[in-house]
């Protein structure tokens, strides 16, 4: 059975009577940190979709069988949908042994798309899966179309029906708005990322939390309000009658917002944390300085002008990239800033492979990550990954006094 082309699987299951649902494997999926799971978690607003006899509550353990074709790798097994009661979760098993894509750990952080068929009120008899691959291509395709894919995220998505919506697994709404909570101007035109963090601020200005836990629980409460603005934003202009052309650009206009919220959100929260901590902008940190052949990195310390000046010791130096994903994306960190050897990168990633971390250490890439997702790496690797905390007291023994 041949691997199809992954334009060719795109448009075959955009159409009515298919549910998306779209997440990044976490290394408690690939069993990376010695979980004894055998198979990727899968949310339950899906799993109940896909498989409504889940939800009779007489039993504490339900399941469903399916066929499993895993399209990008050209395999079929006959899997099993399992919702535990007691764990409060649902996940494909029987994916296959250690050959299957699904307990790769090389593909911790990989982003994985499940297409179950849809038979009415019954349930589904057959997925059809995409994990990606290709240096991150087959990632970015997708996400053109349904929108950035985080980790600890989901999208779930039936065509013909709904636009792609994104969840954040667990998420309590703590910091969802209610549309009169929402400042009016934002009604009108949509609100920037700062515009946003700011809202987040005055819910979530704890400053006796750990700089990892206030990362952590900031990103979490903005983007629940981002969900919030875009819901009232633009649903009334999707229930508003205009030709399929304007409906195309408005859906772009949409993605476009997710992307640009994706794409900045860490790197404007590690900002406003090194501000709180007593690091000066443009004299303890520069934020997108600008080095050779036009390279903007999110952060160089402490200044471009002292990065400019080769008298300036570079063992005083530092530079930091922020990406919440990074298996595909950390070697273009390696090039943002020549005279630094060691690089710096911010990263929500749950998990990376030991072959890949010490492709990472042999490049001269040092990750920085929130404590709570230390777990998620090999008990190996845990301690050569920095937390945030420790990044910033490391900082301040560098910079000039």
């Amino acid at each position: 059975m041949p691997v199809m082309d992954l334009q060719d699987w795109i448009s075959e299951y955009s159409k009515p009577g298919y549910l998306w649902f779209a997440k990044r494997l976490s290394a408690n999926d690939t069993g990376l940190t010695g979980s004894h799971q055998d198979g990727p978690l899968i949310a339950k607003s899906a799993l109940f979709t896909a498989f409504p006899s889940l939800g009779d509550t007489e039993r504490s353990v339900r399941d469903a069988t399916l066929d499993l074709y895993t399209d990008s790798h050209a395999r079929r097994d006959r899997a099993r949908a399992v919702w535990y009661t007691s764990k409060n979760e649902g996940r494909l098993t029987r994916v296959g042994r250690s050959e299957s894509p699904f307990l790769d750990h090389e593909n911790t952080g990989e982003l994985a798309v499940f297409v179950f068929v849809l038979i009415g009120s019954g349930d589904s008899e057959e997925c059809h899966a995409w994990v990606c691959g290709n240096d991150g291509h087959d990632a970015e395709l997708i996400e053109e179309m349904i929108g950035p894919i985080e980790p600890k995220s989901f999208i779930l998505w039936q065509p013909g029906s709904t636009a792609p919506q994104g969840e954040l697994f667990g998420s309590k709404g703590n910091c969802t708005l209610a549309s009169d909570e929402i400042p009016s101007e934002w009604l009108k035109t949509f609100p920037s990322g700062e515009e946003i963090i700011q809202k987040t601020l005055e819910l979530r200005r704890n400053q006796y939390r750990s700089v990892d836990e206030r990362l952590e629980a900031r990103r979490r409460c903005e983007f629940e309000i981002f969900k919030s603005v875009e819901q009232v934003f633009w649903l009334p202009r999707l229930r508003r009658n205009f030709d399929l052309d304007s409906f195309i650009a408005l859906a772009q206009s949409i993605l476009q917002s997710r992307k640009s919220r994706s794409g900045n959100s860490l790197e404007l929260h590690a900002r406003q944390i090194l501000i709180e901590e007593q690091f000066r902008p443009n004299v303890d940190f520069q934020h997108r300085p600008v080095t050779e052949h036009g390279k903007m990195p999110d952060f160089i310390f402490p200044s471009q002008s002292a990065y400019e000046d080769n008298s300036f010791p570079t063992d005083k130096l530092r530079m930091l990239a922020a990406k919440t994903t990074c298996k595909d994306r950390w070697r273009q960190v390696l090039e943002e800033a020549n005279r630094i050897p060691v690089k710096h990168l911010l990263t929500l990633q749950e998990g990376v492979s030991e072959t890949q971390f010490r492709q990472m250490t042999e490049s001269g890439l040092k990750l920085v990550v929130p404590r709570s997702l230390h777990k998620k790496y090999p008990e190996s690797v845990r301690p050569h990954v920095m937390t945030l905390e420790s990044f910033l007291a490391e900082l301040r023994l560098t910079l000039p006094s």
